[in-house]
């Protein structure tokens, strides 16, 4: 009802009391005789005629009417003139509804400009809202697609699309529906097929988890979108493909495009009458990665490649792994693989709940997590090089102790006895000695001392300097920070033990110091160990974004600005002792193991690792920077349950070198000594 007709019936509605009221009152007895006289007289000894309380009663109503039509003047003049410009808004707003269109996210490159992610075109049905109230056009739409009627009638009642948007019904659709659809439009008055851009991962699984996948915003995130009031606010709508992990997830912001919109004329039934101004849609910002493909697809291959090679030999527990190469310098991912992987591909219009519960089941090895920044695991003797420099630091060891390796060491006494790997002994051996063969003896009598100093604790507090035990800031979601053990924790976590099972024992600290036991660490904070090492203590934070590419030419409008993630200081002469002792594990503990580097033009330095866990199969390390001298890349990799590194994941590590200097492993030599 609009102001004026309102006001006016208003006031008849007054005019007309106001008769009535005459009307009623002129019928009341307005005298009164006295009985003793028999002169009339008007009781209450005032004048009171008819003529003079008619005009009273008059007076007063006039009043009181002519209050309320003014009070009516005044409001119909605010509504005229003040909030004029208020009514004519909402008036256009009543007859016109804005409906927007989906943006293209931004396509994913790697260094080199290879599309590791791409938009490809989509048939998508659309239905309009008038569509769910005909049960025969549903249940035809949904024989069609082969998709049951509740489905298709959810998908059309959903109203995060807008009122006259147009709702999606089925995506990916083959050209036979189209065709049926085209062919019997009279029976799908209110279906539209339209082409849309659907995400797009070219290579398969390359690199899937580094890119992640994509999906339709979850109930939480279209929750959160409308409750954001920031200007980063992305307002998503149902339909929209969202970032769920990975790449996609991390620089959402970024890779997601503004949506487009386009005015509607409506009846006041909301039937669309015209079409008014649009808004084209603008897709989102190219993400250029630090990953090269080449190394990437030589990693993932050679992860594959090794798992085949220990399951050769029975073992058939082996079937995971992971690998990581990064540039020391400034801390760019070359290469980051996981396996088992999974295809990005197979989450592009949505995923079932079957595909869903193997992807994440244990079963079938967890294929959806990125083992190189989630898996954590003992470090075994990988960690062998930080224990030197406590050594060193906390006044345990000097640059000339020696230690006696007999194969059997019994510090703590012959019933709490601890065997090296090498059974045999390694005899008399130093320091440097000890990182070269991966001595246990030498380490055992460095955590003894620890556990007899008042300094307990020194190793952990090397560990944590160096960035065990806590995050590294990587670009990617869900990172591990893995376990540093101390007694604190001990007595935490065991708590249905016994207050003797639960304190630290001389065991814990010698377990420790040769990453065995409750140690735990991530194959990326282990690789940026080794580049602190390489570096001499330099520790760059480990990212995958290089930049965001510009929408007009080639060049970048962002670029990653990197930065160090820990200055870890040591002494210059501890740091020689380990760099040579590292060099020397890759040349002198094995003529096999040397083998496979000597056919590379740069030198290497690194170390191999075996983590033993109760009832598994050896987890087998191996982790090297190059070239030694001047480095510039650290690999690392873990092959869980692969038996020795030296057997496993030193092949890995190797075939990564080669793709990154076109040097390939030409040797076939094979280390059967079980060096850990």
């Amino acid at each position: 009802m609009s102001p004026l007709v309102l006001i006016v019936t208003l006031l008849a509605i007054v005019l007309v009391a106001l008769v009535l009221l005459v009307l009623i009152n002129r019928g009341e007895a307005r005298f009164t005789f006295d009985i003793g006289g028999a002169t009339p007289r008007a009781s209450g000894g005032g004048d009171t005629s008819t003529e003079k309380g008619f005009k009273n009663r008059l007076t007063g109503l006039s009043i009181f009417s002519g209050s309320i039509i003014g009070l009516l003047f005044a409001r119909l003049w605010a509504m005229q003139l003040v909030s004029a410009d208020e009514y004519a808004r909402q008036a256009e707003l009543n007859r016109t509804r804005t409906v927007s269109t989906a943006a293209p996210r931004g396509r994913i490159l790697d260094r080199n400009g290879v599309e590791l992610v791409n938009n490809r075109p989509s048939l998508v049905v659309t239905a309009s809202t008038e569509v769910v109230d005909s049960d025969v056009e549903v249940q035809l739409l949904a024989n069609v697609l082969g998709m049951p009627p509740v489905a298709v009638r959810r998908k059309i009642q959903d109203q995060t699309e807008g009122a006259q948007s147009l709702r999606t019904v089925a995506v990916d659709v083959s050209r036979r529906v189209v065709s049926y659809i085209d062919e019997h439009q009279y029976l799908f008055e209110g279906v539209k097929v339209e082409e849309r851009a659907q995400r797009h991962y070219p290579l398969g699984s390359r690199c899937a988890h580094v890119l992640g996948y994509t999906g339709r915003p979850t109930q939480e995130q279209l929750a959160a979108a409308k409750e954001d009031t920031s200007d980063a606010r992305i307002p998503y709508e149902s339909d929209d493909t969202v970032g769920q992990a990975g790449i996609e997830y991390q620089y959402e912001s970024v890779l997601q495009g503004v949506r487009g919109e386009q005015q509607l004329y409506v009846d006041a039934d909301g039937n669309v009458l015209d079409y008014a101004t649009s808004i084209e849609a603008q897709s989102g910002s190219d993400i250029i990665l630090t990953i090269d493909n080449k190394v990437q697809e030589a990693a993932e291959q050679a992860l594959v490649d090794a798992i085949a090679r220990v399951r050769k030999t029975g073992n058939l527990e082996c079937s995971s792994g992971s690998a990581v190469c990064m540039d020391v310098t400034n801390g760019e991912i070359i290469a980051l693989a996981s396996h088992p992987t999974f295809s990005p591909n197979d989450f592009v219009g949505g995923i079932s709940n079957d595909d869903w519960d193997m992807l994440s089941s244990e079963e079938a090895g967890n294929p959806l997590m990125n083992r190189v920044i989630a898996g954590q695991y003992p470090s075994a003797s990988t960690i062998k090089p930080l224990s030197a420099f406590a050594a060193l630091n906390y006044g345990i060891a000097s640059m000339d102790s020696h230690y006696v390796c007999t194969g059997y060491w019994t510090g703590f006494g012959e019933a709490y006895g601890q065997y090296c790997w090498q059974h045999e002994g390694h005899g008399t051996v130093n320091l440097r000695e000890g990182i070269v063969y991966s001595c246990d003896t030498v380490f055992y009598e460095i955590g003894k001392a620890f556990f007899y100093s008042d300094d307990k604790e020194g190793l952990q507090e090397t560990y944590r300097r160096w960035g065990l035990g806590s995050a590294l800031g990587i670009d990617l979601p869900a990172e591990s920070v893995g376990r540093v053990p101390d007694p604190d924790w001990k007595w935490n976590y065991f708590t249905q033990a016994d207050d003797y099972a639960r304190s630290w024992q001389g065991g814990d600290t010698t377990n420790l110091v040769i990453g065995q036991g409750d140690m735990l660490v991530t194959p990326l904070q282990m690789a940026c160990v080794y580049a602190g090492l390489a570096t001499r203590g330099s520790i760059m934070r480990p990212h995958v974004l290089k930049g965001v590419a510009s929408h007009a030419g080639d060049g970048t409008v962002i670029d990653f600005k990197s930065e160090p993630a820990l200055a870890v200081e040591e002494e210059g002469s501890s740091f020689d002792l380990v760099a040579d002792g590292l060099k020397g594990v890759i040349y002198e503990e094995s003529e096999a193991q040397a083998s496979h580097f000597t056919n590379m033009r740069e030198l290497v330095a690194g170390k191999t690792g075996t983590a033993e866990r109760t009832g598994e199969e050896p987890t087998g390390w191996f982790i090297a920077f190059v070239p030694a001298d001047d480095p510039k890349y650290v690999v690392a990799s873990c092959v869980e349950q692969g038996g020795f590194g030296s057997e496993c994941a030193m092949y890995v590590v190797r075939d990564i070198m080669g793709a990154i200097y076109d040097e390939p492993d030409t040797s076939t030599a094979v280390d059967s000594s079980g060096v850990r």
